[in-house]
């Protein structure tokens, strides 16, 4: 029988005085600069504190500060004296909100179109997110002429508000398309969405003429750069398909090599009378190892 989930927060929401709350870390230099804690001010001050500062209890009733110090912050600027909590269960400096992926674009224009359907003025979203009006318009719109397929593919991946005026240029099934190539290779990028706009077919467009003029290349230009991307995107395809088999004997083989390279003998063998295959062994064994840290 699988043990109870154990709740790592207490269950009510405290106000806390901020003098009792001790930082575990300094803000970094510049903090104050940034667009992010500009956009984190604007929202304290307009909205107010949306998501409490996560504390622990300490012996001395002080609270130690697990996450929130650009929020608290932001109330000390305001002159706030006292702010909403939740405490945890233990000290350990842990916060669910490292394991919380951002608001992707099409999320936040959901989010946008939701709270303007709920009486929210454009002027009020504007300064609870620190933009300008018009972001806050062309955010609403970010949908529009865009295939209800593709948003769905994307709504939760980080694709720019460029890439989307690189979509809706295109026709609904070239967007599925060049949306799935950009899955495909985890490329969400305005320049990547460009460019396979540049290859699509003039039928495949909604005003060909357009495109034509905004990339100054002739027809036959187009025509070669379209096939080699067909030929681009076969050869992508193809590595996909074999790139876990690949692996598998990659892994496979640098576990070998590792364990025959950890035998004195059989190093200081291939020292002395083939030193390019230690040398190539070693940089084999390396290469698998921080491929398979940066993945931990």
């Amino acid at each position: 029988m699988n043990s109870p989930v154990k709740i790592a927060f207490e269950q009510q929401v405290l106000q806390i005085p901020i003098s009792k709350l001790l930082a575990t870390r300094v803000l970094p230099k510049g903090m104050h600069e940034s667009a992010k804690y500009r956009r984190i001010a604007a929202s304290v001050a307009e909205v107010g504190l949306i998501e409490p500062i996560s504390v622990a209890r300490q012996k001395d009733g002080t609270f130690l500060i697990l996450d929130g110090h650009v929020r608290l912050d932001a109330l000390r600027a305001l002159g706030a004296t006292e702010t909403a909590c939740v405490v945890a269960s233990d000290d350990e400096s842990f916060t669910y909100n490292k394991r919380v992926n951002r608001l992707a674009t099409v999320q936040e224009h959901y989010m946008i179109v939701r709270a303007l359907e709920r009486g929210v003025s454009e002027e009020k979203l504007a300064r609870a997110l620190n933009v300008d009006v018009k972001v806050i318009r062309q955010r609403r719109h970010l949908l529009s002429g865009i295939s209800q397929d593709v948003a769905e593919l994307l709504k939760d991946k980080p694709v720019g508000h460029n890439a989307f005026q690189k979509l809706r240029k295109m026709k609904p099934i070239r967007q599925l398309e060049v949306a799935e190539l950009m899955v495909s290779a985890n490329n969400y990028t305005s320049s990547y969405a460009k460019a396979l706009l540049a290859t699509s077919k003039p039928a495949d467009l909604h005003k060909p003429d357009d495109l034509k003029k905004s990339t100054g290349l002739s027809t036959e230009q187009m025509a070669r750069l379209e096939r080699e991307m067909a030929s681009l995107n076969d050869d992508y395809k193809e590595l996909e398909v074999s790139y876990g088999d690949d692996m598998l004997v990659l892994v496979v083989a640098s576990g070998f090599l590792e364990r025959l390279m950890s035998k004195p003998e059989i190093e200081r063998f291939l020292e002395t009378r083939h030193p390019e295959f230690s040398e190539n062994f070693r940089a084999i064994v390396q290469a698998t190892s921080l491929d398979h840290a940066s993945t931990v």
